[in-house]
């Protein structure tokens, strides 16, 4: 028996590989592209390590190309659901009881199998399913899925190390249990890191998982399914089940045995989530924990003494980058009239030399949108906007559906702040901006900041004077979870940045850190008294001298 307290290795974050022309990496991740674009996939529900054919078959087509067909998904039926819950019941006994040396060594493994012959494998799944960039795919699918499981394996035995003082004669001590019954992780199709964390954080902590992937990122998923499976994961441990919304979310949060929802999606449908969780909860065998992100509109202020170069590649970057598509993308921007065309100049300029199409393409900076539904809401927007009084689209306006989804990217300048593009999540590569007047303080711009949108996520402030950026980090104080100073909203890293934001964005459980891990454990505090009492009397009873 191991029972030596054990430490595991220091997280490090995993450095991201650049890709250059002439570089190893490059030319080993186009001949997976290549390899996995030619070929046609089966993608089946998981459940208790095995795969199960449905006959409920749905297509995967690349974003870019919606011709070409990458595979075919079996959806899962209302029996598959039951046997993946009944299968997650039946492994959690084991897996919780599993040294926790053991659980991590699971996740210590998949970080290692992605740092090194997972990594072309999982980056072109992402690449071509999901249309990212090879950068954009880098640092999501492969050294953003390697920090969570690293750092989270950290985190797990800073929590375990956490101990309560104890009294002579006493000895107390806390159990991180897992929670009673299985959690159920849904998760979106724009990070595929974050789809192997909603499952990954939970299980490492001994708990059992039911995983409904989004239909568009199933690609990526199935790699990910794979890589635990590689990694030494017992079955029934984390099942995965393919589906629309609704066939399999509601047998899953009717389940008396649902101990917990991990979330990552739009704000609508987790609303749905809790309010249907809410009204069951006399049916559940435990009051199910609750953590989700949800929606955004991010902002990026700039006050009069900000530099216009950094302001301008903040949006660039910050709105455009993977077309929009992250809950943290910058989508509306406040700029003084004073620093407004310099920053236009810059901006316009830095759009100029932004190429747009397919991710097989390496130069190109922007991809395509996710399905026709996103292109279409996308494009509303933009319609909408041309055709108004008040609003000057300066660049993009344009797009097309003809071979893949393309918007290029759009910058809107709104006369009114609270146009709708200003306060709207579009989840595209649209950013809205508002030129404050002269007549206007600093002071009003951040009032409009913080009560412009229902959201919470992030959000970057731009100035040379400390005394404006302390002032702004203040007033702006409950406006985003993940605030920024002079650097764009986006790209948050495990270990450095925890992740996520309050208000209509979530409940800010913050991904990447210790505080995730707490809501997935049960805790039971222990008292052991090595020197019990014999009688019931204390000190108080003895009558006082005379």
């Amino acid at each position: 028996m191991n029972n030596a307290i054990a430490r595991p290795p220091a997280p490090v974050n995993e450095p991201v590989k650049s890709y250059a022309p002439g570089s190893p990496e490059r030319a080993s991740l186009r001949a997976e592209v290549a390899r996995m674009g030619a070929e046609h996939r089966e993608i089946l529900p998981y459940i208790n390590g095995k795969t199960v054919e449905t006959g409920r078959t749905v297509s995967v087509v690349e974003p870019h190309d919606h011709q070409h067909e990458l595979a075919t998904v079996h959806n899962a039926r209302k029996e598959d659901v039951e046997a993946a819950i009944q299968g997650a019941l039946d492994a959690r006994h084991d897996w919780s009881r599993m040294a926790w040396t053991d659980r991590a060594a699971v996740f210590l493994k998949a970080a290692e199998l992605l740092a090194g012959p997972f990594r072309d494998r999982m980056n072109a799944s992402t690449m071509l399913g999901q249309s990212k960039n090879v950068f954009q795919a880098e640092i999501d699918a492969a050294a953003e899925m390697v920090d969570f499981f690293r750092f989270n394996v950290h985190f797990m035995r800073g929590l375990y190390e956490d101990q309560p003082v104890s009294d002579p004669g006493i000895w107390n001590r806390t159990e991180y249990r897992g929670l009673e019954g299985f959690v159920f992780a849904v998760s979106p199709f724009n990070f595929t890191s974050i789809a192997a964390n909603l499952c990954a954080a939970p299980a490492m902590m001994g708990n059992t998982v039911v995983w409904k992937p989004a239909p568009t990122q199933m690609l990526s998923a199935q790699v990910i399914v794979e890589l635990f499976e590689e990694a030494g994961l017992p079955p029934g441990v984390i099942q995965m089940l393919p589906g629309e919304g609704a066939d399999v979310g509601d047998p899953v949060i009717a389940s008396e045995h649902l101990a917990g929802l991990h979330f990552t999606g739009s704000t609508k449908t987790f609303q749905h989530l809790w309010h249907t969780v809410g009204s069951n909860l006399d049916h559940y065998r435990t009051y199910p924990r609750i953590v989700g992100e949800t929606g955004g509109k991010d902002f990026i202020v700039a006050h009069e003494s900000a530099n216009a170069d950094a302001v301008a590649t903040a949006i660039v970057r910050g709105s455009f980058e993977y077309q929009g598509q992250k809950c943290s993308a910058a989508s509306r921007v406040y700029l003084p009239e004073s620093l407004w065309p310099a920053v236009k100049e810059s901006l316009l300029s830095q759009l100029d030399e932004i190429t747009v199409g397919a991710p097989q393409d390496f130069s190109n900076f922007v991809n395509a949108v996710i399905d026709d539904r996103a292109f279409a809401k996308i494009t509303g927007y933009i319609d909408r906007a041309q055709k108004a009084s008040g609003v000057d689209v300066i660049a993009g306006g344009t797009y097309s559906d003809e071979t893949g989804y393309f918007v290029d990217p759009t910058v809107l300048v709104a006369e009114d702040p609270r146009y709708q593009t200003m306060e709207e999540e579009i989840f595209g590569p649209v950013a809205s901006v508002y030129v404050a007047p002269k007549s206007q303080s600093f002071d009003e711009v951040l009032e409009l900041v913080d009560s412009t949108s229902p959201y919470a996520l992030t959000g970057a402030v731009f100035a040379q004077d400390r005394r404006v950026i302390a002032h702004a980090a203040d007033k702006l104080a409950e406006a985003a979870g993940n605030f920024y100073i002079n650097d764009k909203p986006t790209g948050a890293v495990v270990g450095q940045q925890p992740f996520g934001g309050a208000r209509g964005s979530g409940t800010n459980d913050k991904a990447g850190s210790m505080l995730n891990l707490l809501r997935w454990t049960s805790l039971r505090s222990i008292k052991e008294n090595f020197v019990s009492p014999k009688h019931f009397a204390y000190p108080f009873h003895q009558n006082d001298e005379a």
